[in-house]
């Protein structure tokens, strides 16, 4: 069913971690723990063994994710599934932003005014709670998931959730205008936020504090810092400023192709500065800083390319 967009109304994910799927009949019966309205991708990951994440990716099933509160341009709908474009991830799919699709129970409709011009609170753990109006857990949610500020309230902030008011810790969060998203990170801030992660495994399609892909963990680190880069590797090796593989320095971007670099890109991580990359690898493993000497990654190395400003710091 095509839907008409309302002129005052945006959509909104309602659960911490949103997947976006390649179609309606990409789930498997294992991934039910990820497809309610109550979705728990702890619990999701809890089931998925080595040979199930990968199927994830070698079976085209998965697109991308989105957190709590990320708006969503819908396009169509029915009583189980939202056709979707993600128009915060850039992607040479579609021009308006990334497509895909998610369980329509997963998704709200809100009042786009109350939502877009209040400040955010924005994550900086991992993981904090969303409590309700007695301070209790309601759910876990991710590091950069952004909810409009009602107020603060000493130890803890008033936030507008998809589904009503509740609370996070103010040690949790910072609190951004629009205006604070002008002040921006440098090279060697992508990298520290970037080593705080190291450890966390693989997840492919991942885009939350749970599981990154390489993509997704160039992507973030960047979003945390106020800059909004292509979700894919592909696409973000065409954008940025291109940068000679001898002159990089610590924050650029790194890419890696098949045919020792002469083909596909299928990879990118960080230059981590002394020879040294950090990056989110593969299924089975886990994000890491290694040394590019030696490695498949020294013949695969095809391109470099920054983001980031250069004195540029962070708030």
């Amino acid at each position: 069913m095509a839907y008409t967009k309302s002129t005052n109304t945006i959509w909104v994910v309602r659960v911490p971690v949103a997947t976006v799927w390649t179609s309606p009949d990409s789930p498997r019966e294992i991934d039910e723990k990820g497809l309610s309205a109550s979705a728990s991708i702890k619990d999701w990951l809890k089931v998925l063994n080595i040979e199930n994440k990968r199927a994830l990716c070698d079976d085209n099933l998965v697109q991308s994710q989105l957190l709590l509160g990320e708006e969503v341009l819908l396009e169509e709908r029915t009583d189980s599934w939202a056709k979707v474009i993600v128009p915060t991830q850039p992607s040479s799919k579609d021009a308006r932003g990334y497509p895909g699709y998610v369980p329509a129970n997963q998704i709200v409709e809100v009042t786009s005014e109350e939502w877009t011009e209040k400040k955010k609170a924005v994550v900086q753990r991992k993981h904090t709670a969303l409590l309700d109006e007695e301070k209790n857990p309601v759910m876990e949610v991710s590091y950069l998931t952004a909810l409009p500020v009602v107020e603060k309230q000493g130890a803890f902030v008033r936030v507008l959730s998809p589904d009503g008011e509740g609370f996070v810790s103010s040690a949790d969060v910072s609190i951004l205008s629009p205006s604070d998203q002008k002040t921006k990170g440098n090279g060697e801030d992508l990298i520290r936020a970037g080593e705080s992660f190291v450890g966390l495994p693989y997840f492919w399609g991942g885009m939350s504090a749970y599981g990154y892909d390489c993509s997704g963990f160039a992507y973030n680190m960047h979003k945390a810092f106020h800059y909004q880069i292509p979700r894919d590797a592909s696409d973000q090796a065409r954008g940025g400023k291109e940068i000679p593989l001898d002159q990089v320095q610590p924050g650029d971007l790194l890419f890696f192709a098949y045919e020792e670099g002469k083909g596909r890109i299928h990879h990118v991580g960080f230059y981590y500065g002394n020879g040294k990359m950090l990056h989110s690898p593969n299924v089975g493993k886990s994000i890491e800083i290694i040394d590019l000497a030696g490695t498949v990654y020294e013949k695969e190395q095809c391109a470099a390319r920054r983001y980031w400003q250069e004195g540029e710091k962070s708030s």
